[in-house]
């Protein structure tokens, strides 16, 4: 069995499908799949498919860094605080006297209600790549889900587009949280993971980009331990070879898997059972 720990069933470009991509990701051996937070807007549809697919598909909750702004991140982290309180079942809000929900003093929004608990608090992060206008207000919102996540005690999924050293910068103020998690999408050198393992725990995901021909994560990933790699979709983004720049789905996992063999010189079975027992154990999934 393989998982999938980043995709998107909820993402408009997917969500008319989602079903039969469940069912196509079944089939294929992905047994798991774990979907990523984005915001309040999707959370919903995100839930719904959950819970049609109890055991096979989990959820991560966060506000990821590509939807702040200044005008709506303290209402949308209020929610992300509210529905981490009802999973914790009203455990103070990290970093403060107040309880989940009430954090900036603002009231939750529709889809703030809570149908299971997370396996991680993500995808959270920095993204730079369109533009720095809100940095600060990301930087913001990133401290205070880090703060969240050790106090759950859950790992985190970190996104990054153009900000390594402003993410360097907040791990290394937020070491005594002892964070565990993994670098989605990772695409940056092996000197990148080993620095980021100096401030906490760091996995690492990897999908479609390693099968692209001349991509360089191939070298990197030679020298990162496999007991340190994650497999991931991120779908229905970073279609794999050979569905590179068609819709990615779960089902596609197996091509990841197939490469990541081929890099690392290992029999495809000691990737599968390798990257799943990673992801148990990182996730808290069932086994």
């Amino acid at each position: 069995m393989l998982i999938d720990t980043h995709t998107h069933f909820y993402d408009e470009w997917l969500l008319p499908d989602a079903e039969a991509a469940v069912q196509r990701a079944l089939e294929a051996g992905v047994g798991m799949m774990i979907q990523a937070d984005v915001d309040s807007h999707e959370r919903p549809a995100m839930w719904e498919i959950g819970d049609r697919h109890p055991g096979v598909i989990f959820e991560m909750l966060g506000l990821y860094p590509g939807s702040v702004t200044a005008d709506n991140w303290r209402g949308e982290l209020d929610q992300v605080f509210a529905i981490a309180g009802a999973a914790s079942h009203g455990a103070p809000a990290a970093g403060s006297d107040t309880t989940p929900g009430s954090y900036f003093g603002s009231t939750p929004a529709a889809g703030g209600d809570i149908r299971t608990s997370p396996v991680a608090i993500g995808e959270i992060g920095l993204d730079y790549h369109e533009g720095i206008a809100f940095k600060e207000e990301q930087k913001e919102v990133l401290r205070l889900q880090l703060e969240l996540a050790a106090q759950m005690n859950l790992p985190v999924n970190i996104h990054l587009r153009d900000a390594w050293e402003d993410f360097f910068a907040i791990l290394k103020d937020c070491a005594h949280l002892h964070l565990r998690g993994n670098l989605h999408c990772f695409t940056g050198s092996y000197e990148i993971y080993e620095r980021a393992n100096r401030y906490g725990d760091w996995s690492v995901g990897i999908g479609g980009v390693v099968t692209f021909k001349n991509a360089s994560l191939a070298k990197t990933l030679e020298r990162i331990p496999l007991e340190k790699i994650l497999l991931e979709t991120d779908a229905p983004y970073l279609a794999p070879v050979p569905y590179r720049g068609r819709r990615n789905e779960s089902a596609y996992l197996p091509y990841i898997a197939q490469k990541v063999a081929e890099v690392k010189g290992r029999p495809l079975k000691d990737i599968e059972e390798t990257t799943t027992r990673n992801a148990q154990r990182l996730f808290n999934l069932p086994r």
